[in-house]
């Protein structure tokens, strides 16, 4: 199991899950998941080390798509991770909130 549901990401984020968004920066400031870090796909492989190794990671992309390519990733490097079904518009589907700008970025 590489995805989760709408229901069970929002559980985890309400339990304050690390959550990374793996967007272009423009598309995070248009609107991400409360405290979703930035960390664009391309940037993923050189700052894998920055993410624990004891903690499940939550990664959301716009779709699902990316999301579940970077969790190949971080799995094959021996990280928990699992992606957001749907992405971030399931969340914006479902009517949840949304942080416009620049927060909670990586680097």
């Amino acid at each position: 199991m590489s995805e989760v549901d709408l229901a069970a990401f929002a559980a985890a984020h309400a339990d304050g899950a690390l959550v990374i968004d793996v967007r272009e920066p423009h598309e995070y400031v248009d609107g991400h998941v409360p405290g979703a870090r930035l960390l664009p796909v391309a940037h993923v492989p050189l700052r894998t080390t920055e993410l624990p190794r004891r903690e499940r990671v939550y990664v959301v992309c716009e779709s699902g798509n990316r999301a579940r390519s970077v969790v190949g990733m971080l799995r094959a490097q021996g990280l928990d991770a699992l992606s957001l079904r749907g992405g971030t518009a399931a969340w914006r589907a479902e009517g949840r909130p949304l942080v416009t700008g620049p927060r909670a970025n990586l680097g």
